[in-house]
């Protein structure tokens, strides 16, 4: 084991952080690693917010962990990957001190700053470039709704950063980032690789509060003395800038080119495609990152996946899981003659409304509870078949859908619903930790011990069938699902 490549890697999500070790050949290794959850901070008015310095502290204990594992084993890893959240944005002032938390992606106090520049930049053209629309999602409607609402923290600030940079201030005392993560902040333009200067000129911010262009990708390998010696095993090795947890997700699930899309539902939902071109055609309601300089990210996110099944559970006192299962996979698509919109967290793709709300239509005194659930899993899966539609506008039909999460893993009967109504066969992919095996291939590439990311398949699963039969009553409860979205939310199909 210790006379091939290992690399070290960092999971820094949104409810936990872990850490991992893989081999060459992309296999996590038993016994390497640890993992701490956290909860991040919420207010009324829509914050979703974390402590920078909490946050570093915490992948700090799990590379304590793995570096004990590692000296135990006489391992050196060969180096480490990283990933994290898209979307993170905090201020550093001109010591690098943070003046601001870490706002997530699923902060939506900035959603009328976001209106407010849709009504000063036309955001069908900006969306073609930098492929985020305005949304409170992205950078652009953080920054004016900081400027408007904290103005004297606002002006302190020197730097606007991710998390993963200020995690390499801390570490390096360099503030480096990856073109993957500057990807997703709705300042970049995707076919030039630089930021979008009509987006950067309409915003209250300068051009050098931001990463610069030609210092992106790079690694550092010298840690500071607060951490060469407490992590003396990865001291001296290359360490990449995080990468969007997203684009890692894609590369270790095997979906690293557009024959393959990976459809992912966790707690949220997305479905992503890697592209490796020139340029590309970015469809209205998608979104368009990079894994790196030379590959495209194209699909959509829901911020309701798994999480509308664990509320379904909860508020509906619905059975055990063996049960509930089997109940489910029992009914038939349809008959229980219901429309739901499932946007509990509001709605990112296709219509980017982060103020729309669910929706159950056609509830009467025989409906129940298996019913509303049976019915609110169809209407997610037919949120996804709506993005996996607009991506064939840009990309040709893949030869195979794999499928990853917790959500997925634990309910073949919602798979076999996402195949039916995607109308194209569902496969599993069974990596545990698919995300975290991204970002050690990734690394792998970047050290040149691996030619082909594409060649060093994933662990997969069983294959779900889509019926036939069933494509008609999809297609009828998509339009009626439409129809329902266009009659409350004034959208437009």
């Amino acid at each position: 084991m210790a006379s091939e490549p290992t690399i070290a890697t960092l999971d820094i999500g949104t409810s936990s952080v872990r850490s991992l070790l893989f081999d060459a050949n992309g296999r996590e290794i038993d016994g390497f690693g640890d993992q701490i959850g956290y909860h991040v901070h919420t207010t009324a008015d829509g914050g979703f917010e974390m402590d920078p310095d909490a946050l570093v502290d915490l992948t700090a204990q799990t590379l304590d962990k793995l570096c004990a594992q590692l000296r135990a084993a006489g391992i050196r890893p060969a180096a480490v990957g990283i990933d994290t959240f898209w979307h993170s944005v905090m201020g550093l002032d001109a010591n690098g001190k943070p003046v601001t938390s870490i706002l997530h992606l699923f902060d939506t106090r900035s959603a009328a700053a976001a209106r407010e520049l849709a009504g000063r930049i036309d955001n069908a053209e900006q969306h073609k470039r930098t492929g985020c629309v305005l949304h409170p999602s992205y950078y652009p409607a953080k920054l004016l709704w900081l400027s408007e609402t904290r103005p004297d923290d606002f002006k302190r600030v020197q730097t606007w950063a991710s998390f993963g940079e200020y995690f390499f201030l801390r570490l390096f005392g360099e503030a480096v980032t990856s073109t993957s993560m500057v990807s997703g902040t709705g300042l970049w333009n995707q076919n030039e690789n630089a930021y979008d200067s009509e987006l950067m000129n309409a915003l209250p911010v300068r051009l050098d509060q931001f990463a610069a262009v030609d210092a992106m990708d790079q690694p550092r390998t010298k840690l500071r003395d607060e951490f060469s010696g407490r992590w003396r095993e990865l001291d001296g090795i290359p360490w990449f800038p995080a990468l969007g947890d997203g684009a890692c997700n894609n590369v270790g699930s095997g979906c690293v080119g557009h024959e393959r899309f990976a459809l992912m539902a966790g707690t949220s939902g997305a479905i992503r495609a890697v592209s490796e071109a020139n340029r590309i055609e970015i469809p209205a309601g998608l979104w368009c990152y990079r894994v790196d300089r030379k590959r495209f990210v194209l699909g959509g996110a829901l911020s309701n996946g798994g999480s509308v099944y664990a509320w379904l559970k909860s508020t509906l006192q619905l059975a055990e899981n063996a049960e509930l299962e089997r109940e489910l996979h029992e009914m038939s698509p349809g008959n229980h003659g219901l429309t739901v919109l499932p946007l509990f967290a509001g709605e990112r793709s296709t219509a980017w409304r982060a103020d729309a709300r669910a929706a159950f239509i056609g509830l009467s005194a025989h409906s129940t509870p298996l019913e509303m659930a049976r019915a609110a899993l169809e209407s997610v899966a037919i949120t996804f078949r709506d993005i996996y539609q607009l991506m064939l506008k840009s990309l040709p039909e893949p030869k195979e859908i794999l499928a990853s999460g917790g959500a997925l893993l634990h309910s073949p009967t919602w798979t076999r619903m996402m195949a039916d109504a995607l109308g194209h066969d569902v496969r599993m992919c069974i990596e545990k930790e698919a995300t975290s095996r991204g970002a050690a291939l990734l690394a792998l590439e970047r050290i040149s011990a691996v030619t082909d990311i594409a060649g060093i398949p994933p662990d997969l699963g069983e294959t779900f069938t889509f019926d036939e039969g069933n494509r008609a009553t999809y297609d009828a409860m998509a339009v009626k699902q439409h129809r329902l979205y266009q009659k409350l939310f004034e959208e437009k199909w």
